[in-house]
């Protein structure tokens, strides 16, 4: 195993967090007047010294019939369609459950998928909320864009972003997991601004 392969026996015993990554689609750009058409969450642990992402510990991934249209811009974004929603709920408990074991929740472009997810579970204003487009200094590292598609194609873990919600989270949290030039995880750099400006204590 290399050193930078980390596994549950790697951190046994070591301060561990849990972290969750969402990301929503929804029928246009306005938390107000749109509304989630897809959630997709997933909860990892974290080694909170290192920063090193420990293991996947639960997901969830629903689809919501929503209540007003879908705008075009979006629909040509995520694909979906209000035949694909129909009668589609997202199972509350679950999400419910998910939200109350983590103790950062995570978002790339955080601003915009806050507000939609709050809207929905009032639970989720009040953990903590990161930003991996915002919280990780990625034109210092010589990166031309922080959007989701250009980093993971730039770490050749997906050529083409989907745009759905799950294949986003997930492509996301494997972005997370690897190495800047600093030497550590972009999720460490990620842990440690939340922790700069107090969104976070130093001692989950």
């Amino acid at each position: 195993m290399s050193g930078r392969d980390v596994s549950q026996a790697a951190v046994l015993g070591a301060g561990l967090g849990s972290a969750c990554f969402l990301d929503v689609e929804t029928t246009g750009l306005s938390p107000r007047t749109d509304e989630v058409v897809e959630l997709a969450m997933m909860l990892f642990e974290f080694d909170y010294s290192t920063g090193e992402i420990a293991g996947i510990v639960d997901s969830y991934c629903g689809l919501r019939e929503p209540g007003v249209p879908i705008r075009p811009g979006a629909a040509r974004v995520h694909g979906l369609t209000l035949d694909n929603l129909r009668g589609k709920q997202l199972d509350n408990e679950r999400v419910q459950s998910i939200l109350t074991k983590a103790n950062l929740l995570i978002a790339h472009n955080a601003r915009f998928d806050k507000p939609f997810v709050c809207r929905l579970f009032k639970q989720a204003s009040q953990t903590p909320w990161a930003c991996s487009c915002k919280d990780i200094r990625w034109h210092m590292y010589g990166y031309a864009s922080a959007k989701l598609q250009e980093l993971i194609k730039s770490h050749s873990i997906r050529a083409v972003q989907t745009h759905r919600a799950m294949d986003d989270v997930s492509d996301a949290i494997e972005l997370l997991k690897r190495y800047s030039p600093s030497g550590h995880t972009f999720f460490a750099e990620l842990l440690r601004a939340a922790q700069a400006d107090g969104r976070i204590p130093r001692n989950l």
